[in-house]
């Protein structure tokens, strides 16, 4: 989940390369090599009335730029060839921007930059994960389209018989500047509160970085948001699993610039367009997300 405080994690530049532009059309389909996502592109076909609403200055092209930190799957990440966006994330949104009659045209940039680019105008909207709340309320408009919470997971068998609500002692692996970071450091001081040895804290620049040190043994558990701990017991090839269940859900947004109000409208209704034909439960079922599925969206709820 996206640190409510700003960032869900550090920074991380993109596969040698400062910014690099992405393009995904919103039409035909596209074969990816993503894992849990692997098949071609869910597509979804244009609504003359939502296309109607969306502001002159932003359908003028053609296309929405969209500003993504293409690098927390399966949400948002690079497929094989280092420079195409893939993940739900990307996948909805390309068709949210179809049913608008437009195509998303995504730019890889840096997490804690993307919603000053939006209010700028270096990007038309922000895809990326972002946890809606009232700091991010205050600066944009946050259009409502998943909902998330925390997963953790174990080397299979959890062979260190860790517990969500006792791992005193024991070796958690998070990624920094996350949700995760300040629910872990909670936990552990419950434990010296209550006489029992802390919780040893790794964290690591990337969330790809803490998984592998649970894979490996050197940390007995790690606890990311939900999805992305669900991919990467997915991909580890029976090396993990998941720990208990998803707990302390929060919304994901679109962040939208707080001038453009109309375009936070069209959006929301082209979300909601996708949840009735189908289309929306469709691209989270086909990368195993479903169960983060809501059935309103709403401007800053």
């Amino acid at each position: 989940m996206r640190n409510i405080n700003g960032g869900r994690r550090a920074a991380m530049s993109v596969a040698g390369a400062a910014v690099l532009l992405l393009s995904l059309v919103a039409c035909g389909e596209k074969e990816n090599s993503g894992g849990a996502g692997t098949g071609p592109s869910v597509t979804a076909s244009a609504d003359s009335d939502l296309a109607a609403k969306v502001p002159d200055a932003i359908k003028a092209d053609g296309k929405i730029v969209v500003g993504s930190d293409t690098s927390y799957a399966p949400a948002e990440f690079l497929d094989n060839d280092g420079k195409t966006a893939i993940g739900f994330d990307i996948e909805l949104f390309t068709a949210v921007a179809a049913k608008l009659g437009l195509k998303a045209e995504f730019v890889s940039a840096d997490f804690g930059a993307i919603i000053t680019g939006v209010n700028s105008g270096k990007y038309e909207i922000g895809v990326s994960s972002f946890t809606i709340n009232d700091e991010r309320k205050g600066q944009a408009n946050m259009v409502s389209y998943y909902q998330v919470g925390t997963q953790w997971a174990t080397k299979k068998g959890n062979p260190a018989g860790v517990s969500i609500d006792n791992a005193c002692g024991k070796k958690v692996a998070v990624q920094k500047d996350t949700v995760q970071v300040e629910d872990i450091e909670k936990r552990s001081k419950a434990c010296t509160d209550a006489g029992k040895p802390a919780i040893t804290i790794e964290q690591f620049p990337g969330q790809d970085a803490a998984t592998a040190a649970v894979a490996s043994g050197k940390d007995d558990a790690m606890l990311a948001d939900y999805p992305v701990g669900v991919y990467a017991v997915t991909q580890s090839e029976g090396q993990l699993e998941l720990l208990d269940k998803m707990y302390e859900a929060a919304p994901y947004g679109y962040v939208v610039a707080k001038d453009q109000t109309a375009f936070a409208e069209a959006v929301r209704d082209a979300t909601k367009a996708l949840i009735t034909d189908g289309t929306y439960k469709t691209i989270l079922d086909k990368w195993k997300v479903g169960d983060g599925a809501i059935t309103d969206p709403a401007i800053n709820p």
